[in-house]
């Protein structure tokens, strides 16, 4: 009965202990709350290649490398109910894109070309936040959204020019971690645009005749990308 009585005691206490170390039990309960995040991502393309012959050639056009590129912005996030937030965060994109062309049809001799394009966008994403209950200082969580990007990198001296504007919907998952004096939450997000982002050749009247086949082997591109980021609040 002793053991029994003295294995108990010290459950308690362990438990107790447990609960003492939970950080900042209220801070779920803040209407609202404002913080930053930092992050890398790899940006990308979705291309479908022309089916125009360009001076006798067929040209295959892919992304052949995705540098990892870096992010920075600031977050929003009111509180809906329990286990809803809304979510604002206003981010700057720094990446580049290298596209790769292979000229497949219409000569024996195949070669291949290549374009970097630079992107700098400034987006504006909103969420919805899903958490799931708190567990000590866990609390796991779903974001799904969508926004509007505007592109400060697109620059009409490359060969490869994209358009300002995109918008995009974007899906992620990530897990609030709660410290002493602040959340940090490491969160995966995947964005995909789907407008049209390559601007025509016949817009392009700067672009001269032999760089030409960069764009017009291009029938259509939408943005990708994959971020990875710490959120602090």
């Amino acid at each position: 009965m002793k053991r029994f009585l003295t294995i108990l005691l010290i459950g308690l206490g362990l438990s107790s202990s447990l609960y003492a170390q939970q950080h900042r039990p209220y801070a779920d309960d803040r209407p609202i709350h404002f913080g930053f995040l930092l992050g890398v991502n790899m940006m990308d393309y979705k291309i479908t290649p022309s089916t125009e012959m360009i001076d006798g050639g067929l040209y295959e056009v892919r992304c052949s490398s995705m540098m990892p590129g870096f992010s920075a912005g600031f977050l929003t996030d009111i509180r809906l109910f329990k286990y809803l937030n809304f979510r604002v965060a206003p981010t700057l994109h720094f990446g580049t894109r290298t596209m790769q062309y292979k000229l497949i049809e219409g000569s024996t001799n195949l070669k291949t070309m290549e374009a970097s394009v630079l992107s700098l966008p400034i987006a504006i994403p909103f969420y919805l936040k899903w958490s799931a209950k708190r567990l000590d200082n866990y609390r796991p969580y779903v974001i799904v959204g969508g926004g509007v990007q505007f592109d400060l990198g697109a620059d009409h001296r490359k060969v490869v020019m994209q358009k300002r504007f995109d918008a995009f919907v974007e899906v992620g998952f990530g897990c609030d971690i709660y410290l002493e004096y602040f959340n940090l939450s490491p969160e995966l997000k995947l964005s995909i645009g789907f407008p049209n982002q390559i601007t025509p050749f016949d817009e392009r009247p700067e672009l001269s005749i032999p760089d030409s086949p960069y764009t017009r082997a291009i029938d259509k591109m939408t943005s990708r990308m994959i971020i990875l980021c710490f959120n602090f609040e």
